[in-house]
């Protein structure tokens, strides 16, 4: 396995390769102990992205696991569109975690990766012990916005990642510009953005393969609606919501409702931040994560 990215001296992160669900994941792991906290990405993002919040999350006494979803990076990429269904990604997760033997287990995820862990939450995957969920809004508070013109205009691109081939082309050209634009474009703080971190995500991407993965988990979304019924939508757990308010892709109308599903919720707004939440304001987002989530027992 050729790792995307080397974790900086002295950062406590390692990177591994992790067999869970019949796929091999690449991993990037902080800490020791029996409490896991199972940190999921985004599009068209990687582990990479929880690089300032492994270390944070490390010292407070939990293990951490930022697992490349399968498509991303060196992990597993199976073809097919029905390969990259939510709830075969529920079960990567649900996977990673009895593999690492934890006995406790917190999500905090990002985006798409979001989607992934309301799911998780919601159907009761295996028992978490909190949730945090970074710029990405319950699925039933997501689904009533899409109902209205501004969240149906921001979405736009969903519609267009249905196409063959184009999307691909799109984003992969030219040294993968149109990955390269995504983050920069949308961040508000462009300088979290150099060309060494845009390099990881574009070489990550324009690996064989990688960026038909990646927008797959949109086809899926789309032809399988089925694999993402939320029933009731409760999620019983301690939740926390950040959420840059910048979000070029997501209005803050997306959040109205949320309090219906979970009893427990908790939301913290990061005005001037964009969708990159918690690597354009690491120092931000680190303070919430200390201040609300607890040090693990032991």
């Amino acid at each position: 396995m050729t790792p995307s990215w080397s974790p900086p001296a002295g950062s406590g992160i390692t990177i591994r390769e992790v067999a869970a669900n019949g796929r091999v994941f690449e991993v990037a792991e902080a800490g020791s102990g029996d409490h896991l906290i199972l940190c999921l990405h985004g599009f068209p993002e990687l582990n990479f992205s929880w690089r300032y919040q492994m270390p944070l999350l490390a010292e407070m006494g939990y293990r951490v696991w930022a697992p490349n979803q399968r498509g991303y990076g060196a992990s597993s990429r199976p073809k097919g569109v029905a390969a990259y269904r939510a709830d075969q990604i529920v079960e990567d997760a649900a996977a990673l975690f009895d593999a690492s033997g934890a006995k406790k287990l917190t999500l905090m995820a990002h985006d798409w990766g979001g989607a992934i862990a309301w799911l998780f939450a919601i159907w009761k995957t295996r028992p978490i012990e909190r949730l945090v969920v970074m710029n990405l809004p319950h699925p039933a508070c997501f689904a009533e916005a899409l109902k209205h013109g501004p969240q149906r205009k921001r979405s736009w691109y969903i519609a267009f990642f249905q196409l063959p081939f184009l999307p691909e082309w799109s984003l992969g050209r030219n040294d993968a510009q149109g990955i390269r634009d995504a983050f920069r474009g949308m961040a508000v703080d462009k300088s979290r953005f150099p060309d060494a971190v845009l390099d990881v995500y574009a070489k990550a991407a324009q690996r064989p393969g990688a960026l038909t993965a990646m927008i797959n988990w949109y086809r899926a979304a789309l032809r399988n609606r089925g694999a993402m019924e939320t029933g009731d939508g409760k999620v019983d757990v301690p939740t926390l919501i950040v959420w840059g308010e910048e979000d070029k892709a997501l209005g803050l109308e997306t959040l109205n409702g949320t309090d219906r599903y979970v009893k427990d919720l908790t939301i913290r707004r990061l005005p001037g931040v964009s969708h990159w939440v918690q690597q354009e304001a690491p120092e931000a987002v680190n303070e919430i994560i200390t201040a609300w989530l607890p040090r693990a027992a032991g």
